[in-house]
């Protein structure tokens, strides 16, 4: 009986398999043309008197000003002061390197296909240093080949934690050894905050400029 239960399951977990994969390989989709913006544009005007402080210091350091994630944050203004002092520390004064530090939003934004994520980061990861070749084996969904020795860990910690939700004491080891344990505790609070923009910018079908490509081809 377990014989026969083994063979009718295994086609259907082959074609869960298969489907799983074939969805996440799609890109967020983009808004049909003409249709509305879920979070029409603010600007600094329609800001309360006591939001525009903290939109003027979001314009000082974003390159998408108070568009892209702010947009949407800014509808609720204290979690967006929140998240910029987060992002200050995460982005400019973390104990991790640019290169791992954009290598890590890169796998978060890869896994997500978001559009605005790996758009943005992969410029900045190259200028950091990490490896085209690496960032361009991640897109295409394989393991990177001739990954630095602690980009290979911060990807095997971050694929396992995303495929199996904990870490074995293994990976852990590693990790730790090569990392140290503020890197680690860092490298795990940029991903997380990364896929907090990453649903955001879903949550407001928020795509790269007008004009510049999607990295992802959408779902049809």
């Amino acid at each position: 009986m377990q014989n026969v239960k083994k063979i009718l399951t295994q086609p259907l977990l082959v074609f869960v398999i298969i489907f799983a994969c074939s969805v996440s390989a799609f890109g967020q989709t983009p808004p049909q043309p003409g249709e509305p913006k879920r979070f029409p544009q603010l600007t600094l005007e329609q800001l309360p008197p006591e939001v525009k402080p903290l939109a003027e210091e979001i314009i000082k350091i974003s390159t998408s000003g108070i568009g892209g994630p702010y947009n949407i944050m800014l509808r609720s203004p204290v979690f967006a002061e929140r998240m910029k002092h987060l992002l200050d520390y995460l982005r400019f004064n973390t104990s991790v390197s640019r290169r791992l530090n954009e290598f890590a939003i890169l796998i978060h934004g890869n896994l997500w296909k978001s559009q605005v994520e790996w758009s943005a980061h992969y410029p900045m990861a190259l200028k950091a240093g990490l490896a085209q070749s690496v960032a361009d084996d991640l897109k295409s969904g394989i393991r990177p080949r001739n990954m630095q020795p602690d980009e290979a860990v911060v990807y095997d910690l971050f694929m396992e934690m995303n495929n199996t939700h904990e870490v074995s004491d293994a990976t852990f080891a590693r990790a730790k050894e090569i990392l140290g344990e503020q890197q680690l505790v860092d490298l795990v609070a940029v991903s997380g905050t990364y896929v907090t923009v990453a649903m955001l910018l879903a949550l407001g079908k928020v795509m790269p400029p007008e004009g510049k490509p999607l990295p992802y081809p959408p779902a049809k």
